[in-house]
């Protein structure tokens, strides 16, 4: 099991992050996707370009980095995702997501339906069902999954593109939830339930929620673990120059994916997670370049 590679899917939206110093290709589903493949599974996208040079970059940066590019469309009437980013002092970003793009406009088509069947598990965010299409082809895919594939609900809370239904939808479809610090509040709002500290909102989303588990990231302090038989582990995180955190969280989640799917332990769930996104901290993008000898395990530490 632990040479297995599993068939990962990051579903939804690719787009480039356009800093003040040039760009980046990204998109939640893209960065874990690509850490997803840097681990040792099989990392694939499935998510729209439009028929332009930005989309033919996105395709060729991806096929650079091992990632599979069967499943992204392209799209005749509508242009490749962008993002304007600007990084403050501390690194932490503030993104401009561009509306009407190629990825808010995603088809089922029977190469879906045919990837579908075929997953081990399948990532999906809030932000992608911002459109109805978009919507409404992300929880097709979901509910078309093979029995067992794990589906992770990345909850990523942007600018205005985020309602209580696709939060709920969402919810119900999930087997891992996985939020930040600063989301699980919102949630607790949107959702009309008590938020009294972390833990117990946690516990609360897994006992009205047919999830498995929710996460819930604190940035350069850890994170922390919560199963659906009440089951909690926290951790410290680590401490890294920070470059910036684009992607970062995208990191931990396929970490925290990587050792679910092998059986490990909260503990080693949570040890990885947090060591692979502070890598990802550590470099400029969501995608950056594997360290020198690939990224593997040495002496229990990833490098």
């Amino acid at each position: 099991m632990a040479d297995h590679r599993f068939k990962i899917v990051g579903l939804g939206e690719i787009l480039w992050d356009i800093f003040p110093a040039g760009r980046q290709l990204g998109g939640a589903p893209a960065n874990f996707a690509y850490i997803s493949s840097l681990l040792g599974n099989c990392g694939s996208v499935a998510s729209r370009v439009g028929a332009d040079d930005l989309g033919r970059d996105a395709i060729e940066h991806l096929k650079r980095r091992g990632i599979s590019t069967e499943s992204i469309q392209s799209d005749p009437d509508h242009p490749t995702g962008t993002v304007q980013v600007e990084v403050d002092a501390a690194g932490q970003p503030r993104f401009e997501i561009k509306e009407g793009v190629a990825w808010d406009f995603l088809e089922w088509t029977p190469d879906w339906a045919r990837l579908a069947g075929e997953v081990d598990a399948v990532c999906f965010g809030s932000l992608a069902q911002r459109y109805p299409t978009t919507g409404a082809t992300v929880q097709r895919f979901l509910q078309a999954a093979r029995p067992g594939a794990v589906r992770i609900f990345d909850v990523n809370l942007r600018q205005r593109f985020f309602t209580r239904d696709i939060l709920v939808k969402s919810l119900k479809v999930a087997d891992i939830v996985k939020l930040n610090h600063e989301e699980l509040p919102w949630i607790m709002h949107m959702l009309e339930l008590p938020d009294a500290d972390e833990t117990s909102s946690a516990r609360r989303l897994v006992a009205l929620h047919p999830v498995k588990m929710v996460c819930v990231t604190r940035g350069d302090r850890g994170s922390l673990l919560v199963t659906s038989d009440q089951k909690t582990a926290e951790h410290p995180g680590y401490r890294v120059k920070v470059a910036d955190t684009v992607g970062s969280g995208d990191a931990f989640t396929a970490a925290l994916v990587f050792e679910y799917l092998r059986g490990s332990t909260l503990l080693e769930m949570s040890d990885t997670a947090n060591q692979i996104g502070a890598w990802v901290a550590s470099q400029v993008g969501g995608m950056p370049g594997p360290p020198e000898g690939g990224l593997r395990k040495r002496s229990g530490q990833w490098v």
